[in-house]
């Protein structure tokens, strides 16, 4: 007993050696390196959504979990509480509290045994960033380490004692008390691989701990003082003590009531670890990737609620359906581009279904879902109007010939409702007259990408899905029919959020894509969901591999696809009846708040027959005498395609300069249209003259007696 006295006292006349005098003091922390802060940095990568919930979180390289937290983001009572229990002079003292440690010194003294180590939490972060950078390097232990986290004893010797006290006094003279907290609260351990309060809360509570309970609160401050003996998923009545011992001493310091500590008491001790959040992982990784190695925090434009009500959507969807089926939702902000929801699969962790595969970026045969732009360029050329006349009848265009999907035909249809009913033969109609080549360097031109098989040249076949393309760039196509035609660069990360430029793609022009948008609102539904709520259209691939639905509104553009991702065949699996339910719950998740796009003011809103008579029927190309073949084309003589144009319209002048207009060829009379909208009645003459309203982009068509067309774009200035 005496022996021991003699050591304790000789230890404490050594430590204020070491304090006191400066050239020991200098010697001694130049013995222990350098203090490094920078620890805390060291953690887990976190993904978060536009709001700054967590989405998913990544384990460090040695396999800890320790997500980045400050005390901003910690219940205001856990920090009471930890103060009362750990530290009660921790906004006084200066990194050491020389009354704890003088009465740590008297107990061991008289007792034969540490009672009480004496250490503040500024002594604790000392220990803690001693552990971490310890267990960070592969040196070997020498006589002055502190040992591995799981070597309990020497973390009370007297010489690591006296190294805390040193490094405690660096602390609170580089960092704040605020500073030494967020410190604490980031390292501190709680079993197992949990470092940090806030793994700690999600893993046993499963959630943040910016809202904690009494008894939560408690059992976290309990934990780090023995995380391993006390960890409440192994050793719950240990914990259960511990967290009570806790809430006592957080009652007598006045911290909560009697009444909240016996109800606290009553609470039960969670006993398992909860699985941390894991919601949007392909676009999470996807992002970690694309990120500097020493981000901590990466911030997505997903929305976290909206993310995971979509992800049981798509998991309960193929789960009705059978075996090894996936699914991909896709939500897009119209406004900005933004990704509000990014589901790559129906269930991530699945084998069977191929979950680790985002299926929003496999190239995929879309069907009938690129039928809408087909009319959009027809719409634009001024080859046709929402109410011209189309034929359904049994076609060939050399050796194809196309077919409906129910293998009848509805005879004189209007272009709107052919697509309405997603006809086959009417679309093929179409694209024979704008050309495979043109609509596909649209869908190109627009951003889209395109796999094409090398084996053959592009036919009429590119209309019903004879072509691949990924969900996401089939989702930006549409997005761009609900902004008017100007196709949006879809963003992930908050930190990329920029202003669109509207010319840099465009699908359509403004006209011709609120063509589509009103005609696909009129689209039969499916069984039990609302008409006239969205603008949609499915698809269906050949053989029954993909089952497509994308639709929008002014706001939103969501696009579905379900499907084998091995693209295997699925009896059955039909856009419009599996995809389309899928398609309208995902809108009604959205909300209530519905709005359509309002119609441009050059649009031209009539019937069939009142149309200017080019445009009642498609035109027929083939010739019926020799007469007509040999009769010039149609084709506009001025302004040539491409050219800039100027009539001092950027000049701010008073009176507009009226742009002519001249054809050459065709048959008389011929109809001008200007943005979709005719100039007037049909004239025998072959010019005319349009005056424009401001400066920009003007598409020029012109139609004849025949049918026959010509279209140029021009930039007026």
């Amino acid at each position: 007993m005496k022996a021991r006295r003699k050591i304790a006292l000789a230890a404490l006349a050594v430590a204020g050696l070491g304090l006191g005098v400066p050239a020991a003091w200098i010697h001694y922390r130049q013995s222990i390196g350098p203090l490094d802060l920078t620890e805390a940095q060291r953690g887990s990568t976190v993904v978060v959504d536009r709001d700054g919930k967590l989405l998913r979180a990544f384990t460090t390289q040695d396999g800890r979990w320790r997500l980045p937290v400050s005390v901003k983001d910690v219940d205001p009572r856990f920090v009471a509480m930890l103060l009362a229990f750990e530290d009660r002079r921790f906004e006084t003292h200066h990194g050491v509290d020389y009354k704890a440690l003088g009465r740590a010194a008297m107990q061991w003294m008289t007792t034969g045994h540490i009672v009480s180590g004496g250490s503040t939490l500024t002594m604790q972060v000392a220990r803690l960033l001693a552990r971490s950078q310890s267990a960070a390097s592969d040196a070997p232990h020498g006589d002055d380490d502190v040992l591995r986290p799981h070597d309990q004893r020497e973390d009370r010797s007297l010489a690591v004692k006296l190294r805390q006290i040193v490094r405690a006094l660096e602390i609170e003279r580089h960092a704040t008390k605020t500073q030494v907290l967020d410190l604490y609260l980031a390292l501190a351990p709680y079993g197992g691989n949990l470092e940090g309060i806030r793994a700690a809360s999600l893993a046993y509570f499963g959630k943040e701990p910016k809202r904690l309970s009494v008894a939560e609160a408690a059992l976290l401050v309990a934990l780090p003082q023995s995380p391993e003996t006390r960890r409440p998923d192994h050793f719950t009545e240990a914990a259960r003590a511990a967290r009570d011992k806790v809430l006592v001493r957080a009652a007598e310091a006045g911290v909560i009531t009697k009444a909240e500590q016996e109800l606290a008491s009553a609470e039960p001790v969670p006993r398992e670890r909860r699985a941390f959040p894991a919601l949007a992982p392909h676009a999470s990784e996807e992002a970690l990737r694309q990120s500097p190695a020493a981000a901590r925090t990466i911030k997505l434009t997903l929305d976290a609620k909206l993310q995971a009500s979509l992800e049981g959507l798509a998991h309960d969807g193929v789960q009705r359906l059978g075996p090894k089926l996936s699914a991909a939702i896709l939500v897009i902000d119209n406004a900005t581009g933004a990704v509000l929801a990014h589901v790559g699969a129906a269930d991530y962790l699945s084998q069977d279904r191929a979950g680790a595969i985002d299926m929003t970026q496999a190239m995929r045969s879309p069907g009938s879902a690129l039928k809408p732009f087909i009319y959009a360029l027809a719409f634009e050329s001024g080859i046709a109007h929402p109410e011209s006349i189309l034929d359904d009848r049994p076609s060939r265009y050399g050796l194809y010939a196309p077919q409906n999907f129910d293998l009848s035909y509805q005879g004189t249809v209007t272009a709107r409702h052919a697509l309405q009913l997603s006809l086959n033969v009417p679309a093929i109609e179409l694209l024979s007259e704008v050309g495979p080549a043109q609509f596909l360097a649209r869908l190109r031109n627009a951003g889209a990408t395109i796999a094409l098989s090398p084996d053959a040249a592009p036919g009429l076949a590119v209309g019903l899905g004879g072509l691949g393309i990924t969900l996401s760039d089939l989702a930006r196509l549409y997005a761009g029919l609900a902004r008017g035609g100007s196709v949006p660069e879809l963003i992930e990360k908050s930190a990329e959020m920029k202003a669109q430029d509207g010319a840099a793609h465009c699908i359509a022009e403004p006209v011709a894509a609120w063509y589509v948008a009103d005609i696909l609102r009129g689209a039969p539904p499916p069984l039990n969901a609302p008409a006239g709520r969205i603008a949609y259209k499915t698809g269906t691939s050949y053989g029954f591999r993909d089952a497509f639905a994308v639709g929008f509104d002014k706001a939103y553009t969501i696009a579905v696809w379900i499907g084998r991702p091995d693209n295997a065949a699925v009896p059955g699996l039909v856009g419009r009846q599996i995809a389309a339910p899928i398609l309208f719950e995902a809108f009604a998740r959205l909300g209530d708040d519905y709005e359509f796009l309002t119609a441009p003011r050059n649009a031209l809103i009539t019937t069939t027959s009142l149309l200017p008579p080019p445009l009642r029927h498609l035109r027929k190309d083939a010739p019926k005498t020799f007469a007509a073949a040999a009769m010039a084309p149609l084709k506009i003589a001025y302004p040539p395609d491409g050219a800039r144009v100027d009539l001092g319209l950027t000049k701010g002048g008073d009176a507009a300069t009226a742009l002519a207009l001249k054809a050459q060829g065709g048959v008389p009379p011929l109809t001008w249209i200007v943005n979709g909208t005719p100039l007037g009645e049909a004239d025998l003459r072959r010019q005319s003259a349009w005056t424009p309203d401001g400066a920009g982009f003007a598409r020029v068509s012109v139609i004849d007696a025949k049918g026959a067309s010509d279209s140029v774009l021009v930039r007026l200035e």
